[in-house]
């Protein structure tokens, strides 16, 4: 009798523990998220401020009562956010069609095909990443302006169109598919580029949907190389812009409509992120996981 008192009563301590510190956790949660989310809130909420409203606020109000969409409308009309975003657009799109294309048939040719050197290759092929970034731009920038590319879509995307990391998590990816598939579709006279087709790519799509997601908001949020290769406002891109748009009065004279534009940029993202986090997730540990 006396047992089974003390067992329900360490029960019952123990049961007390973990419900405290599901508590604690998730305050904590709670805490971190509203330090996150805030910035966007502050930054959805000065948007829809009017100009008067927001210069009369000796002390910041964290609500309106009185919202509008006009920033919006002067964001679009004042300066040049829609050709921002038609050429962020084309950027990303092309961008990401090719990286996708370089990558998948490099991560193929180390995963699957036999030739002299392949591991030396890909050993001096990841060494690539110790390299510092600002180097790789320095060589670029020389490289694009010798072939007379600056202000050109095709110097804005060609120094993008690869990643030594993007092909080590999809190389990674393929060697987990069994190699007795590609020696049956051998057998069956299949080409290695129809296996890499027919089999591969379907079976690491959630890996290719993950790169190609993260490739995106690579892209879109792109600012130092298009700010370096640029200067001319036709091929600005959405952060180039975004600067423009503070540096010539406009963001700094109207915050609510900077602010407007900001959401424009930003939304796209979001909704992208949210829509495919599930399978962003799933691709990355697959990636990451052996066997």
């Amino acid at each position: 009798m006396e047992n089974g008192t003390d067992y329900k009563q360490i029960e019952k301590t123990a049961k007390r523990k973990k419900t405290v510190i599901s508590t604690i956790t998730y305050v904590l949660l709670t805490v971190w998220a509203v330090i996150v989310l805030f910035p966007f809130y502050w930054m959805i909420l000065t948007s829809l401020k009017s100009y008067g409203a927001y210069n009369s606020e000796y002390i910041p109000k964290f609500f309106t009562l009185s919202p509008t969409l006009q920033n919006y409308a002067d964001a679009f009309t004042t300066v040049s956010l829609g050709r921002y975003l038609v050429n962020t657009t084309i950027f990303t799109v092309v961008t990401t069609i090719i990286m996708l294309f370089v990558i998948t048939l490099a991560a193929f040719a180390f995963a699957r095909l036999d030739f002299k050197g392949k591991n030396i290759a890909f050993l001096v092929f990841l060494s690539l990443m110790m390299i510092p970034n600002e180097l790789v731009i320095i060589t670029n920038f020389v490289t694009v302006t010798n072939l007379d590319m600056r202000n050109s879509f095709p110097g804005l995307i060609l120094p993008s169109v690869t990643s030594v990391f993007y092909i080590y998590l999809l190389k990674e990816n393929f060697e987990q598919i069994p190699d007795s598939l590609y020696f049956a579709a051998k057998v069956d006279g299949t080409s290695d580029l129809k296996y890499l087709m027919k089999v591969m790519i379907p079976i690491s799509k959630p890996t290719l949907i993950t790169i190609t997601i993260l490739k995106v908001i690579e892209c879109w949020n792109s600012y130092v190389w298009p700010r370096l290769i640029t200067d001319d406002e036709n091929y600005f891109l959405v952060s180039n812009g975004i600067q423009e748009i503070r540096e010539n009065g406009f963001g700094r004279e109207n915050i609510p409509a900077m602010m407007a534009a900001v959401v424009v940029i930003s939304v796209p993202l979001i909704v992208l992120f949210l829509i495919f986090r599930k399978k962003v997730m799933e691709g990355v540990s697959r990636g990451g996981t052996k066997g």
